[in-house]
């Protein structure tokens, strides 16, 4: 099943600066085959639904072996039946209405 999930993964413990263990889950991702897109707070991610979730545990792995005692996520996820509808697509949709 595809999905588009929107995910935001902050390591606990480790001081205030966490754009080293955001570009370390980026990194993850793309090495995983997903297609990513960053935002200000998280990352949107489109792809098969056990490609995708499999990448967001690996990325609590490497913020673990980074250093950090403690990883709480949030994942947003979207499945369609209808239609396969990626990220751009839902984009230019509602851009198309602006």
């Amino acid at each position: 099943m595809r999905v588009i999930a929107d995910i935001s993964i902050v390591p606990i413990g480790v001081g205030v600066s966490l754009s080293k263990y955001v570009a370390a889950c980026e990194h993850t991702l793309k090495e995983a085959g997903l297609k990513t897109r960053l935002h200000a707070y998280g990352t949107n991610l489109e792809g098969d639904w056990d490609e995708v979730f499999a990448a967001i545990k690996r990325c609590h792995e490497i913020v673990h072996k980074m250093g950090a005692p403690r990883v709480s996520t949030v994942i947003k996820v979207g499945t369609r039946t209808d239609r396969d509808q990626g990220m751009e697509d839902k984009i230019k949709s509602v851009e198309s209405k602006i």
